[in-house]
Order: structure tokens, then sequence, then C-alpha cells
């Protein structure tokens, strides 16, 4: 994973905001989000699922990914995703 920083500070191609919903929805959301994106894309996804912390990483990894960067400010979860 890269410097948090720098990559929060790249603004992503898609915002996806699955605040309140537990799992899997948000890793369901995420399916359908990347389906409409290009290989090299940035998605920021904004949780409030503690469950997150484990299942986006496993989603990374699995669909080939790169989790550029996680943080958690209070009850949010913020992740951004380079697509494959």
């Amino acid at each position: 994973m890269s410097d948090p920083d720098t990559a929060l500070s790249t603004t992503p191609d898609a915002v996806l905001d699955t605040s309140g919903l537990y799992c899997p929805e948000p890793i369901m959301m995420m399916h359908n989000q990347v389906r409409d994106m290009q290989a090299g894309q940035h998605l920021e996804v904004i949780a409030t699922d503690p469950a997150t912390t484990r299942d986006i990483p496993k989603f990374c990894t699995f669909l080939g990914h790169e989790l550029v960067s996680q943080a958690q400010d209070g009850d949010h979860y913020r992740y951004v995703i380079r697509l494959a």
C-alpha cells in the first residue's frame, strides 16, 4: 500500500458511498461499480461496516485490484482501489 495521504489526495474516478450498509451489500455494490469502470481507474469506497476492513482487502486480492490505501475517520472507513 502506498502513502495514505497521497492516495486520498488523488481524485478518484468514482466514489461509492456504502455508509449504513452491512455485509454483503458493500461488496455487492463494489462488484456492480467495478463493472462500469476501466482498468487503471481509481475507486474510492466509503463505508461504516467494520467488516469492510476484512472484506475489501480480500475483494482486491481475489480480483487482482490494488488496494492503494485504507483509512479510518471516526466511524467511517475510506478505501482507494486501483482497478486491474
